[in-house]
């Protein structure tokens, strides 16, 4: 009886392990980077799963509001392309995604009112979400979702991908203004313009990142500044490591560390003292508890404050510098001194 009950109990734990070793090495490759399942259609359309790669397949999957020609969705605003070029860097290593723009689109959503009836007491997330979730807008940046998830098949590295290319588009305004009513306010783009015009100020930057993020998969949320009058962004990550309420702080403005909220500012010599006011935008997945920019992030804020108490730094200092340099492209300069 003991005899039969241990040959029982030897199958089982043979038939878990197959399950296990199957799970870890098996199914890694059942489905595409976005995690949609072989065969089978993603949830942008008119995207379908084969073999582990994204094509486009109207034919099984449809188009949503565009039509349908071939395999294709086709958008009335696609006219006039403009090819551009988003440049990202992770780990080290420079990379590159070429992107098609439509002068129609921009026409499209450079002409939608920048207010939300009053009567409904709209709050700031409201207003956001507006400019983020146009639904003729998103279909067309949807395929730039799909060009940063056919990168890798980490979400993490989809997500530090997103940031990185919105961290390099140029930081400026756009110098236009709007009429609302008789007051004169700052033009806010929608994150196609940003796109277009390769450029935004911090919250237009902000926006655009959001809406990536979000469609990778994670939470987000708006971090804002009143005191400042500054915007970043925060993606969700383990309490114990966050900066702010179980989001870790993105600066958009120019290249920089997940989680450094110690950034200092060309022009002003200050940095964000102030706490913001979270926003949630998203909810969603989370970076994992090791992730890397956390100790890089340490190892920056020290560098800093090292310049600041010595006006320089030592060679293991200088060594680390030079690393984080490299790995995050960052261009910084700290009371007159480079590294």
């Amino acid at each position: 009886m003991k005899k039969r009950m241990i040959v029982g109990l030897s199958l089982i734990f043979i038939l878990a392990l197959s399950f296990i070793f199957y799970f870890l090495f098996f199914s890694r490759g059942t489905t595409c980077n976005d995690g949609t399942l072989y065969n089978e259609c993603s949830e942008i359309k008119p995207y379908f799963c084969s073999k582990g790669i994204l094509i486009e397949k109207a034919s099984v999957c449809g188009c949503g509001a565009s039509r349908k020609e071939g395999d294709k969705c086709v958008s009335s605003y696609q006219i006039e392309p403009k090819n551009i070029t988003l440049n990202y860097i992770l780990r080290g290593e420079r990379g590159k995604i070429d992107f098609v723009v439509y002068k129609k689109m921009y026409d499209y959503v450079s002409s939608i009112p920048r207010y939300i009836d009053s009567s409904k007491n709209p709050t700031l997330l409201d207003f956001k979400l507006n400019l983020i979730n146009e639904p003729y807008q998103r279909e067309l940046l949807l395929p730039l979702v799909v060009e940063i998830e056919s990168l890798t098949k980490s979400k993490e590295d989809q997500a530090r991908i997103a940031v990185s290319i919105v961290q390099n588009i140029l930081f400026g305004s756009s110098n236009k203004t709007i009429r609302i009513g008789n007051s004169i306010a700052e033009y806010q783009r929608y994150p196609y313009e940003v796109l277009y015009d390769m450029g935004g100020i911090c919250s237009e930057k902000a926006e655009l990142l959001v809406f990536l993020l979000k469609e990778i998969g994670y939470g987000s949320a708006f971090l804002y500044y009143p005191a400042e009058n500054h915007e970043a962004v925060g993606i969700k990550c383990q309490i114990e490591k966050s900066n702010f309420d179980g989001y870790c702080f993105i600066e958009t403005t120019a290249p920089s560390i997940i989680s450094d909220d110690r950034t200092e500012y060309f022009g002003v010599a200050r940095q964000l003292n102030s706490t913001p006011n979270v926003i949630i935008a998203s909810y969603g997945l989370f970076l994992d508890e090791n992730f890397y920019e956390y100790n890089d992030a340490r190892d920056l804020i020290k560098i800093r404050e090292s310049i600041q108490k010595y006006g320089g730094l030592s060679f293991i200092e200088h060594f680390k510098s030079q690393r984080l340099k490299k790995k995050y492209d960052l261009a910084v300069f700290y009371n007159s001194y480079q590294f």
